[in-house]
C-alpha cells in the first residue's frame, strides 16, 4: 500500500487511530523484539479476524524526525563498530518517537541495519587483518557459519511464532544481560593484555634510547628498509590494517559468490513460503529445502578447512593457523545454528550473537566486528527484500533512515579506527559491542514488558500459540 492511501484513511478514520495502534501493539507477536529474521511470517490477523493494519505517520520535518535521526545516527555508528547493527535502538526509536506500529518499526529497522552494514563492509574492504597479510573480513569463517546461521534463523522464527511474548521477553533480557556482561569481562581482559604490551614496548623503546650514540648496527643495504630501528621504529612499523589496499584485491570472489548463492536460495524459498498455508505439505517441503542448501555449502567449506586447502584468518599469528579437525568444524557449525536460532527467536540480527561468540573463539576484535557485519549484510538485505514485497514499510521513510544509517556507519568506523590507532587499544570495539547489547536489553526489554502489561490489563491470552493458525 502507498502513503497516499494511508493519508486519506487517516483523514476519514482519524478518531480510531489510537485504537488501531493499541490493538497492533497488543496483537503483535512481540514484533518489537521479533520478526527481524529473514524468514518473517505472513501478516497475522487481528483478534476480530480483520487483516493487520499498519500505522505509517506522514513524513513531515519536525522534532520527531530530528530526534529520531540523531538517535538512529548514534545507534548506527556504534552498532557498525560493534558488529551488531543497532536494531535494539532502531526499533524502540521508530515505534516510540516516530510513531510506527511494531511490525513496520521492525521492517524499517532492517533497512537501517542493511544500510549500515553495506557501508561498513565497503569501509572494511579497504582494510587488512591486524597481524596477517589478509583481509580483515574472514571470508572462510563467514562461509562456514553463515549458511548454518540462516538455517538457525528459520528455525528460530518458527519458535518465535509459537512462544508467548512473556517468554521471549524473559529470554531476551537474560541472554542480553549475560552476553553483555561476558563481553565486558572480555574487554577488560583484552585491555589488561594491551596495557602489558604497551609497557613492554615502552621499556624496549627506552632501552633503545639509552644506547650509546657510537654504537651502530650494520645492516646490509638490501635489508635496510625491512628492519626499522631506533626510537621511532614503533611509529614507522605500521600494522597491516593501516595499509591502503585495492578493494578488488581484498574480495575473495569465490567465497563471496557462494554466499550470494545461499542468499538467493534462501530468499527464493522464504518468498515462496509466504504464498502457501502454514503447516501445509508445501510449507514443510519449502522449509526442508533449506537444509540441503545450508549443509551443502558448509560441507564444501569444511572439507577445505580440514584438508588444509583453506585456513581461518581468525587467529592472531600465522603459527596459530592449522587445519581444523572434524570436531572443531562441528562445534563451529553448531554455534552457527544456535546463534541463528536465538536470533530468529528473539527477532534480532546475527551480530548480537555472532560478535560475542567470535570473541570467545579467540578472534581479534577487528576481525570479529568486520566478519559479523559482513554476514549481517546478507541476512538484513534478504529481510528488506522480503519486507518490501510484503509492503511492510513506506519507501520514503525507509530510504531516508537507510541513508542516515549508511552515513553514520562510515563516520563511526572512521572515528573509532582513528581512535584505536592513536590509543593502540582494539578493546574499544569490545566495550562498544558490550554497551550496545546492554542498551538493547534495556530498551527491548522495556518495550516487551510494556506490551505484556497491556495484555494483562486486557486479560488477553498469553500462552503458547499454534503455528498452523498463523
Amino acid at each position: 500500500m502507498g502513503i497516499r492511501r494511508q493519508q486519506w484513511r487517516h483523514v476519514v478514520a482519524a478518531w480510531c487511530a489510537a485504537t488501531v495502534l493499541a490493538v497492533a501493539v497488543a496483537d503483535g507477536r512481540n514484533t518489537s523484539l521479533a520478526a527481524g529474521a529473514s524468514a518473517a511470517p505472513p501478516p497475522q490477523g487481528m483478534g476480530d479476524g480483520k487483516a493487520y493494519h499498519h500505522v505509517w505517520p506522514p513524513m513531515e520535518i519536525g522534532w520527531r524526525i530530528v530526534l529520531g535521526s540523531l538517535i538512529g545516527f548514534f545507534g548506527a555508528a556504534c552498532g557498525s563498530v560493534g558488529g551488531v547493527g543497532g536494531g535494539g535502538i532502531f526499533v524502540p526509536m521508530l515505534a516510540l518517537i516516530i510513531g510506527f506500529d511494531p511490525k513496520s518499526s521492525t521492517a524499517i529497522s532492517k533497512c537501517m541495519i542493511m544500510g549500515g552494514s553495506v557501508s561498513t563492509v565497503y569501509y572494511n574492504l579497504k582494510l587488512k587483518h591486524p597481524t596477517l597479510d589478509m583481509p580483515v573480513i574472514d571470508y572462510d569463517l563467514a562461509l562456514l557459519m553463515q549458511p548454518m546461521l540462516m538455517l538457525g534463523v528459520s528455525i528460530g522464527v518458527i519458535f518465535n511464532v509459537i512462544f508467548p511474548n512473556w517468554l521471549i521477553t524473559a529470554l531476551l533480557i537474560i541472554l542480553f544481560l549475560g552476553t553483555s556482561t561476558k563481553a565486558y569481562l572480555k574487554g577488560i581482559e583484552t585491555w589488561k593484555k594491551e596495557t602489558i604490551k604497551k609497557r613492554e614496548d615502552a621499556k624496549t623503546q627506552e632501552k633503545l634510547c639509552q644506547k650509546p650514540e657510537h654504537t651502530t648496527t650494520v645492516i646490509p643495504v638490501e635489508h635496510a628498509t625491512e628492519i626499522p630501528t631506533g626510537p621511532g621504529a614503533a611509529a614507522e612499523a605500521k600494522p597491516p590494517s593501516d595499509k591502503a589496499t585495492s578493494i578488488l584485491k581484498n574480495v575473495y570472489w569465490k567465497e563471496f559468490g557462494l554466499l550470494a548463492f545461499v542468499w538467493v536460495a534462501f530468499l527464493g524459498l522464504q518468498i515462496t513460503k509466504n504464498y502457501v498455508a502454514s503447516c501445509s505439505v508445501w510449507y514443510w517441503v519449502l522449509n526442508s529445502l533449506q537444509i540441503p542448501v545450508a549443509i551443502g555449502v558448509t560441507m564444501y567449506e569444511a572439507r577445505g578447512l580440514m584438508t588444509g586447502k583453506r585456513v581461518l584468518s581468525s587467529k592472531g599469528s600465522q603459527q596459530q593457523q592449522s587445519t581444523l579437525k572434524f570436531r572443531q568444524v562441528l562445534v563451529y557449525c553448531m554455534f552457527g545454528i544456535l546463534a541463528g536460532l536465538i536470533g530468529g527467536l528473539l527477532g534480532m540480527g546475527g551480530g548480537f550473537i555472532m560478535g560475542p561468540l567470535f570473541l570467545e573463539l579467540g578472534i581479534p576484535p577487528q576481525v570479529s566486528s568486520a566478519t559479523a557485519t559482513f554476514t549481517m549484510m546478507f541476512s538484513s538485505s534478504m529481510s528488506v527484500v522480503e519486507y518490501y514485497l510484503l509492503h511492510r514499510f513506506p519507501v520514503p521513510y525507509a530510504a531516508y533512515f537507510t541513508a542516515v544509517a549508511f552515513v553514520a556507519a562510515i563516520v563511526g568506523q572512521h572515528c573509532v579506527r582513528k581512535l584505536i590507532a592513536w590509543l593502540g587499544r582494539a578493546s574499544l570495539i569490545i566495550f562498544i559491542l558490550a554497551s550496545m547489547i546492554f542498551v538493547s536489553a534495556l530498551t527491548l526489554g522495556g518495550v516487551g514488558i510494556s506490551n505484556i502489561v497491556q495484555k494483562m490489563e486486557r486479560h488477553q491470552y498469553m500462552g503458547f500459540e499454534s503455528l498452523c493458525k498463523v
